[in-house]
């Protein structure tokens, strides 16, 4: 039996590149997984089923929420989204680190459930340089940004709530600053009860 693996939770501005660098980790090592959300919302063109998403009737998705098979969910914009517990629980039963990349909100509510989940905030280097980044992209007018960046300072309030501040200067830095965190989460004590037992009964035979 594999060691069970880590739910972490990371969240950040937007802007801020944390949809980059949890594909770019899952890209670059093996033993990291996604987490794929539900969602009451039509497929768009190219999304996949259980790839993309969990496409799930308005039905099917409140009856998920009655039998508790959700971490988290909320409504955006008339939908549904949510992350069923059986396939984050199934990853993590076969060794398997699981990112779940989520809003602030829905990361307090994992946090509710799962207490001892770290959680991870990402943020640019400066403010000005998120705004231009958000800029950067071209797929926003001027208006849309400063919405945005509104939202941004209000999530700024919340960092504090967070175990690890992760600053996004070059993605492959922060890779690997995100690689390393769940190596510390990996040697915590409370994560190695299995191989504190199994030193003890060892150290018993021989003494």
């Amino acid at each position: 039996m594999p060691d069970e693996g880590i739910l972490l939770v990371v969240s950040g501005f937007s802007g801020a590149g944390k949809g980059t660098i949890t594909k770019a980790i899952c890209s670059r090592y093996d033993n990291y997984a996604l987490s794929i959300s539900a969602t009451t919302r039509k497929p768009r063109v190219g999304e996949v089923e259980g790839e993309h998403y969990f496409f799930r009737s308005k039905e099917e998705f409140e009856e998920m929420i009655r039998n508790d098979a959700l971490i988290e969910y909320a409504c955006y914009e008339g939908n549904y989204y949510g992350t069923p517990k059986d396939y984050v629980m199934k990853k993590l039963s076969e060794g398997c680190d699981v990112i779940l990349e989520i809003e602030v909100q829905g990361a307090q509510k994992v946090h509710e459930k799962f207490p001892d989940t770290p959680m991870v905030f990402v943020t640019a280097p400066t403010a000005e340089i998120l705004a231009g980044r958000l800029r950067g992209r071209g797929t926003e007018n001027e208006e849309q940004i400063r919405g945005r960046l509104r939202r941004a300072t209000e999530e700024a309030e919340f960092m504090g709530d967070y175990d690890y501040i992760l600053i996004n200067d070059t993605v492959d830095e922060t890779v690997e600053s995100l690689h390393d965190i769940f190596r510390v989460e990996h040697m915590k004590v409370k994560r190695n009860s299995r191989f504190m037992d199994e030193m003890k009964r060892g150290l018993g035979h021989l003494s």
